[in-house]
């Protein structure tokens, strides 16, 4: 899942406040209502927690807590192996969105696309299927196992 982080309103309009919510859309108030949109669209078994590095985008980490009951854990410095899918699929990334890219001048629906292709894309580590695949067999799997049989 790829997050757009829209301008905020007041973003051009408003005098910049120092410490304010950061309305380019970075900050940590847009990334919390970001995640919080986006998290509760999953099944609630596949949001229990969130891996985060110690950037600042995340400053806000106990609302979102607060606002979604998502765990948030925080990976010790300079240990990237502790994140390892989220690594791998920034370098994913980094074939759409070279290092430096003004990721402003995408939308929602183009971040959608680029999202749609990596999650069509077989990855080793699933047994060469597709996230999708992986995603939908695991949904089935546990539909199935919550159904009684009449046998």
């Amino acid at each position: 899942m790829l997050l757009h982080l829209p301008r905020m309103d007041g973003y051009g309009v408003e005098p910049r406040v120092k410490n304010g919510p950061a309305l380019a859309g970075r900050g940590a108030e847009a990334v919390k209502d970001a995640i919080a949109a986006t998290i509760t669209t999953l099944p609630e078994h596949l949001r229990r927690s969130l891996t985060w590095d110690r950037g600042k985008e995340l400053a806000q980490h106990a609302q979102l807590r607060i606002d979604t009951g998502l765990q948030v854990y925080f990976a010790d410095p300079h240990s990237p192996w502790q994140r390892g899918t989220n690594e791998n699929t920034n370098g994913l990334l980094r074939q759409y969105f070279p290092k430096g890219t003004d990721l402003s001048r995408w939308d929602t629906d183009e971040l959608s696309a680029v999202a749609l292709a990596l999650n069509n894309r077989p990855r080793k580590n699933l047994g060469w299927k597709t996230p999708a695949e992986a995603l939908n067999e695991h949904l089935f799997l546990v539909q199935e196992a919550g159904v009684a049989t009449t046998t």
